[in-house]
Order: structure tokens, then C-alpha cells, then sequence
């Protein structure tokens, strides 16, 4: 298939516009024309993950982390990431990321932690807010059914757990159309009035040119008359880490050990144990210290994530329990997270995990 139809489908689930303002997520080399048959999955995109693509026939590397962050303003081999660059432009290779976009999901990276530690009625820990719209339409009640049924399967009325939510009043509208119109109802030239019903949703903003196509085709009238309003809102389906509950808790030493074994992790950096059993626990992947005051403030007894600095631990202050787990190893599922997602779209098409270890990060044991 072409790349494009490949990408357009895992930003359907992830879009670019949930990504954090300072990251790259997307196509970073490659053309969306380019045919691609092949998929290869990694954490990161080193050269010899680029290496591996070349000998396995693989097309594109589909990675978590941006190889490249800020621009580059030089191509001379002499960093790693100029080198990843020019290796897949020579070897035709596309290389895109899925970052932030695919934290900021509720099926995403965090959750791979939760449902990895057990953890259930896992919401979202920090919403974003500002990603939500409303639309206020105003249809014939012969129609409003239909309306409301286009809206919907367009992405519309979905409020946390619920969908299909609409608010509707009934009313009477009036219009007078030119002697150009041909109106559904009515004559030109003419005032005429109709029952009208007044459908209000709310709406991802990304998805809104796709509602207002749905809109226009299901719509009698000539002229569609709508109104859209930006919400600041919460989009308790998006955002910053996660928190969920063990079904039964454990003593805080017991709990390290089960995260130790379950995340596959050497070492855990801990703050001091507070002496109390673990019941709610917030995750967040990769650097997630910006989080800590909002995990505090859900009541989770221990925070995990990674990127800790030393000052920074002192911030737990007896309340939680931070552990740093490593950046690498919080984040490491998210290869096989995607091979999932693509396999379940796209069976019949090849998709291999990388057999590369790319944390640069080693322990001497």
C-alpha cells in the first residue's frame, strides 16, 4: 500500500494534534506516495535499527521516539542522528514517529503500563484541554434522525464512556430564499416557516472537516446553517499519564518487587517508603516529573515513571512514593503495542519487531 494510507490510519487513532508542543511526531523521512510492503517496529531509530530495515526488506521504521527533535542544519555524518537521516534517504527508507500522540491516548503507551501492572479503572491523570468543539445545527424534524445518526458515526457525541450524546430542542425556523434558490421547503421569493429541531454535540476538533461533510450530505436544505463554538473543556480521553487501582494492595516493598518483575527493569530509584500499602498507582511513560503534583492530588500512593533528577525526588516529601524505573524500560512495550494496532487493521501486511536493544542506558551488575 502507500505509505500515506499506512500513516493516515495510525493517526486516526493517535492524531499529530495531541502531540506535546516541543515534539516531531509523523513522516520525518520519506514520501506518503512511496509503496511500502513491509513495517519495521522500535523504540528508537539508530543506525542499526536502520541497518536492520535495510537486510529484512523493510520499507519504513516506525518508531516511538522522533529521531529527529529540532532541525538540522547540517549533513556531515558527524552525529548519530544526522547519520540515522542519511543512511534512509540513500536506502529509500521511511522513517515516521509516533510519540506524544500515541502517550496521549487512552489505549496508548501509559495504558500498556496499567494493564502490564494489573491495574484497573485506569482514567487519564492530567486531560488536555482546548481539543473539544461544539456543533449547533438546526434540521427539519423529518430529518433530525438521520442528522444525528451521519454525526455521530462521523466522530461526534462522545463524552468519556458515553456516545451518541446530542441535546435537542424543537422550534421554528424562517427563511426567505432568492429567486436563484431552489429550497426544499417553500417557495422563493417567500417567507417560510418550519419545524425545526436544534441538534447540539460536541466533537474532537480534528475530526471536524469529516463532521461538516457528514452534515452537508445528509442535510436537505440548500444552505446549511450551523454554528460551531471551541470548548475548553476537558478531553477525559486525552492527555498526560494515567492513574488506575490494584484489585488488592500490597506493602510498598512488595509492589517495587511486582514492578521490578512486570517491567522487566534492573534497578527501580525509589524516594522513601512511607510505611502505607499500595492502592492507586499513577504512571506515566518515559520523563513524567512535570505529573508528580497531579498524581499527589489523585491520591496515588506511588508514582512511577522515569528521567528523575536528584533535587527533584526530594518533591515526594513523605506523600508518595516516586520510582524511577528508566526511560527505556517504561516505554518498551510500545513496539509490540503497535504491532498490535497494525496487525489488527492491516493482517495481511508484514510487520516485524526490531531485534535491536536500543537503550543506550547499561547497568553494571
Amino acid at each position: 500500500m502507500k505509505l500515506a494510507v499506512f500513516t493516515a490510519y495510525l493517526e486516526s487513532l493517535a492524531p499529530l494534534v495531541y502531540q506535546e508542543d516541543y515534539d516531531n511526531a509523523g513522516l520525518i523521512v520519506g514520501s506518503p506516495e512511496q509503496e511500502v510492503t513491509q513495517a519495521l517496529l522500535s523504540l528508537d531509530c539508530t543506525e542499526a535499527v536502520v541497518d536492520e530495515a535495510i537486510a529484512t526488506g523493510c520499507q519504513v521504521i516506525i518508531s516511538h521516539h522522533p529521531i529527529v527533535f529540532k532541525g538540522l542544519k547540517k549533513f556531515n555524518g558527524k552525529t548519530y542522528v544526522e547519520r540515522v537521516v542519511e543512511k534512509a534517504i540513500r536506502s529509500r527508507i521511511a522513517i515516521y514517529a509516533i510519540h506524544t500522540n500515541l502517550d496521549n491516548i487512552m489505549e496508548g503507551v501509559n495504558q500498556r503500563i496499567c494493564d502490564t501492572l494489573g491495574l484497573k479503572n485506569c482514567r487519564i491523570l492530567l486531560p488536555k484541554h482546548n481539543l473539544l468543539k461544539k456543533l449547533v445545527t438546526f434540521v427539519p424534524g423529518s430529518h433530525a434522525d438521520a442528522v444525528r445518526d451521519a454525526l455521530f458515526a462521523a466522530g461526534a457525541g462522545n463524552i468519556g464512556n458515553y456516545s451518541e450524546t446530542s441535546f435537542n430542542t424543537e422550534g421554528k425556523g424562517t427563511f426567505k430564499g432568492n429567486e436563484v434558490t431552489n429550497p426544499y421547503v417553500g417557495e422563493p421569493g417567500s417567507r417560510h416557516q418550519e419545524n425545526e429541531v436544534r441538534i447540539e454535540t460536541v466533537y474532537p476538533a480534528n475530526l471536524e472537516s469529516k463532521i461538516l461533510m457528514a452534515l452537508v450530505l445528509t442535510h436537505p436544505y440548500e444552505e446549511v446553517a450551523y454554528d460551531l463554538f471551541p470548548l475548553t473543556n476537558q478531553h477525559q480521553q486525552v492527555g498526560a499519564g494515567m492513574i488506575g487501582e490494584l484489585e488488592i494492595p500490597q506493602n510498598e516493598e512488595s509492589f517495587l518487587f511486582h514492578v521490578k518483575d512486570k517491567m522487566r527493569t534492573h534497578v527501580i530509584r525509589h524516594t522513601a517508603l512511607t510505611g502505607k500499602h499500595v492502592k492507586r498507582v499513577a504512571v506515566c511513560g518515559g520523563a513524567g516529573g512535570f505529573l508528580l503534583k497531579h498524581a499527589i492530588s489523585a491520591g496515588a500512593d506511588v508514582f512511577i515513571t522515569a528521567d528523575y533528577k536528584y533535587h527533584e525526588f526530594f518533591d515526594a516529601e513523605g506523600k508518595i512514593v516516586i520510582a524511577d524505573i528508566g526511560h527505556f524500560e517504561s516505554e518498551q512495550f510500545t513496539a509490540q503495542l503497535l504491532y498490535e494496532i497494525i496487525r489488527k487493521k492491516f493482517p495481511i501486511f508484514a510487520v516485524r519487531l526490531t531485534e535491536v536493544n536500543t537503550n543506550p542506558v547499561k547497568y553494571f551488575i
